[in-house]
């Protein structure tokens, strides 16, 4: 017998518990895990504290072994296109600190959490309109909402956008739409991301999450090594894009949210921000 026992991994039950404001999570007998994320159960409200809760529960469901496919989505008809309005007291209360704390390494945890601490397969739901989403770009299916739209706000508020958006972007669109996209804030119709490639399909929200575990029931049809396996190959080429370009990248922004001497999030900044989606405008300035 060896002289030390298996550390422990994680528990369901437990990570259920500790990451309740966040996400609510159901998991089916075959290890198909359903993760939606949310603010007091309705669309993500950005915050330093669900930005942070992300990376962990991402690995905290790596490290389960009873996982077997992730389905990663949000709450409600929105994606996220709001912020907490107390959500970035502590940001605004030591800047230097949580621009490296907050945006640099929890930022760069929940990227390079959702490429390198997963080994299993995972389908992302772009369930409405919103930012931030590389959290389901980058994961290896996407289904969005028909009346959902994609869009960066990071430049219309003042930040370099390279927090893990310029990325997907990147990969996804190419080089001349990435750009116009992340300097316009182009907002990108359903039809028009699956045109781009940035999504698989489309399909009405009430069936989003159900063709999700259809895809999922043919994905587990196959032994667990050879989904596992088949997840890091399809995977590569976001490995290759995190290490070349998603520290640099971050980087870079925090060197331009310190140069400012002030945070740039906020209710207001964000919310001013965001009307042109809501209005169906490809940009704020048109």
């Amino acid at each position: 017998m060896s002289l030390q026992s298996m550390a422990a991994t994680p528990r369901l039950e437990d990570y259920r518990e500790e990451f309740k404001e966040f996400f609510h999570f159901d998991r089916r007998s075959d290890g198909v895990l359903l993760a939606r994320a949310h603010t007091l159960d309705g669309p993500v409200q950005l915050s330093v504290e669900n930005h942070r809760a992300l990376g962990r529960m991402l690995a905290t469901v790596g490290a389960d072994p009873e996982n077997e496919l992730l389905i990663l989505t949000g709450s409600g008809d929105e994606f996220m296109m709001d912020a907490d309005p107390e959500g970035f007291q502590l940001e605004e209360e030591d800047l230097e600190h949580w621009a490296y704390e907050y945006a640099y390494k929890d930022g760069r945890i929940n990227v390079s959490a959702l490429v390198n601490d997963l080994e299993v397969p995972t389908i992302g739901i772009m369930n409405g309109p919103g930012f931030h989403s590389e959290i389901v770009l980058m994961c290896d299916i996407t289904l969005m909402s028909d009346d959902a739209t994609i869009f960066d706000l990071h430049y219309d508020i003042g930040s370099v956008p390279a927090d893990g958006i310029h990325c997907a972007f990147q990969e996804l669109l190419g080089v001349k739409r990435a750009a116009y996209a992340l300097l316009t804030g182009e907002a990108i119709t359903a039809s028009t991301a699956l045109e781009y490639g940035l999504v698989n399909e489309v399909l009405p929200r009430e069936q989003l999450v159900q063709r999700a575990y259809t895809i999922a029931d043919h994905i587990m049809s196959q032994p667990r090594t050879t989904r596992r396996l088949t997840t890091q190959i399809v995977r590569r080429p976001w490995k290759r894009r995190v290490v070349d370009d998603l520290d640099g990248g971050f980087g870079i922004q925090m060197f331009g949210h310190l140069a400012k001497r002030r945070s740039i999030h906020g209710t207001d900044s964000i919310a001013s921000t965001v009307d042109y989606v809501r209005q169906g405008r490809k940009n704020n300035f048109d």
